[in-house]
């Protein structure tokens, strides 16, 4: 199916691309944090040229204000408190002129902040997701963006998960009921022939 986007209802989402998350050199799959980083990048880049909004959000949780739920598997926990850029997004990124950033709590980039109010002010009703981590922080924005009724476009290389098993659930399980899936250059060219001449 052609992928159709209209440039003045669609807006760029990008979770977590901050240098404790990104650039922290844990292990990833299938994609490496460089090939999400270009990738979303050249997203950004090309959601700018087009006068589509970018909306940058990066997690920012003191270990007073973050979730200590109980549970069978705490996952990983820093065990050092992290280094003051660390909620800094990666300089591939930006943020840059007429960027929004929103800054989270938690997983998911809708509960407790302003995004949707935002994306509501603007007539978005497409969003287009990448970011970090596919099954954590994408995955949980992206259920919240389906209950609100926004129509989603998912950039498979511009995300990736803590093992490919991670990433391939979300995608296939997921994020193909709740939205489309696609590569980053398809969405590239999606806005080339939708987008309205810079």
């Amino acid at each position: 199916m052609i992928l159709e986007m209209d440039p003045k209802s669609t807006a760029l989402v990008v979770i977590d691309l901050q240098k404790g998350i990104a650039a922290a050199g844990r292990p990833v799959g299938p994609h490496t944090a460089e090939t999400v980083v270009k990738n979303a990048a050249r997203l950004a880049e090309a959601f700018r040229k087009n006068r589509m909004p970018v909306f940058l959000v990066h997690v920012a949780a003191s270990p007073a204000d973050r979730l200590n739920v109980l549970s069978d598997d705490p996952g990983w926990r820093p065990t050092t408190p992290p280094p003051p850029d660390a909620s800094d997004f990666v300089p591939e990124i930006g943020p840059k002129e007429g960027d929004l950033t929103i800054t989270k709590k938690q997983w998911g980039a809708f509960y407790g902040t302003e995004l949707e109010l935002q994306l509501r002010r603007r007539g978005i009703r497409t969003i287009v997701l990448c970011g970090v981590s596919t099954n954590y922080g994408v995955e949980s924005t992206a259920r919240f963006a389906y209950e609100y009724g926004f129509q989603q476009i998912f950039a498979e290389d511009a995300m990736t998960s803590g093992t490919a098993e991670m990433h391939n659930a979300a995608i296939n399980i997921a994020f193909k009921r709740i939205g489309r899936v696609r590569k980053t250059d398809e969405i590239l060219e999606a806005l080339h022939f939708g987008a309205a001449p810079s």
